[in-house]
């Protein structure tokens, strides 16, 4: 399935119904009266939280959604029924904007969740509601009111515990594949992601996610490259994992060019708590290792972890280290709910 995490819809509710003008007329009854019903009301338009997404490549082919119009009013004081409500189904951590992609209307991060974006119309009166002692025979009914149209823009931010970041082939895809049952794209020539990817890390009985975002370039936050619009997947994350390659010709040059962009991009980025990792450490000599380590660590101001994801040299190590962020984060975080513990089963 193709991953796509911006799209832009049309969402219109439905009109109301009109009312009704009629009269009563049966054999036998002498003094019949105005029984014309009122209009039903239109179907409103929702967003609901759903599980089981992870893409909005379902509103990439179908952008317009119309709720039912309000059934019309009848004879014998009918009333017309409500018209169905149109629901957008959306994946948890969609943010949906106003027409100027700027203005938030909703931020969807929880399974569930349900927004009214748009009311129906109310149904129009029928003549029987406007009778009274000095108006015994009304022939006049409002029309239902009309909908409510909107353009609106849906943008996916995963959401995940973790996020790696780096330049281009630094590795992130492969250290994704080496601790999750994610398969990426991993080949022996150079190119970059250009796709986010989500991965689950389980390690005893515990488990977190794994979110590996397109390599970034210099200039990126002024559309350089892919630009900095996946930066967005890891706005959420607790901890970042920085992977930084060993074999680049300055490590501590690339480490400080993603610290960059990262500032530019802004979002409070720059603030969160970063691992810096040393990776494809097997293709270097143990002296070569000392030496881009500590230029590294220079950069960084923290001792980077050695690792190689494909030999797995370090990366036990660098899970834990996560693990034990996430887990600091988390317990510090005042809206996080504690998992539910399951009590053993008794007879």
């Amino acid at each position: 399935m193709k991953f796509l995490d911006q799209a832009k819809v049309y969402v219109q509710s439905g009109a109301g119904g009109n009312g009704c003008v009629s009269f009563r007329r049966e054999k036998f009854i002498e003094f019949g009266g105005p029984d014309g019903g009122d209009g039903g009301r239109g179907g409103d338009a929702w967003a609901e939280c759903v599980d089981g997404l992870n893409t909005l490549i379902d509103y990439r082919y179908q952008q317009h959604y119309k709720a039912e119009r309000g059934r019309n009013g009848a004879g014998r004081n009918l009333a017309g029924g409500k018209g169905a409500d149109i629901v957008l189904r959306l994946p948890k951590g969609t943010q949906i904007l106003a027409e100027d992609n700027e203005t938030l209307i909703a931020d969807l991060t929880a399974v569930g969740e349900r927004v009214k974006l748009a009311p129906g119309g109310n149904g129009g009166f029928g003549n029987a509601h406007f009778k009274s002692s000095t108006n015994q025979a009304p022939r006049r009914a409002n029309p239902g009111q009309p909908g409510v149209e909107l353009t609106l823009w849906l943008r996916l931010k995963l959401i995940a515990d973790a996020g790696l970041v780096g330049l281009p082939n630094a590795g992130k895809s492969t250290f994704l594949a080496a601790v999750s049952a994610a398969k990426p794209k991993i080949a022996d020539y150079p190119f970059t992601t250009l796709h986010p990817n989500l991965g689950v890390v389980r390690m005893a009985n515990r488990e977190f996610v794994l979110a590996d975002i397109p390599g970034l370039i210099e200039g990126a936050h002024e559309g350089a490259g892919l630009g900095d619009r996946f930066l967005g997947h890891i706005e959420r994350c607790r901890v970042l994992l920085h992977l930084v390659d060993g074999t680049a010709e300055d490590p501590a040059a690339d480490y400080e060019t993603i610290r960059g962009e990262l500032a530019a991009h802004g979002h409070g980025l720059e603030d969160k708590t970063e691992v810096v990792a040393l990776s494809k450490v097997d293709a270097l000599t143990p002296e070569a290792r000392k030496k881009v380590a500590r230029a590294l660590k220079k950069a960084s101001g923290q001792t980077p972890v050695v690792l190689s994801a494909v030999s797995g040299e370090g990366v036990d190590k660098v899970v834990k280290l996560l693990w034990r962020e996430i887990e600091t984060a988390r317990t510090a975080d005042p809206n996080e709910v504690p998992a539910a513990k399951e009590e053993a089963w008794r007879p």
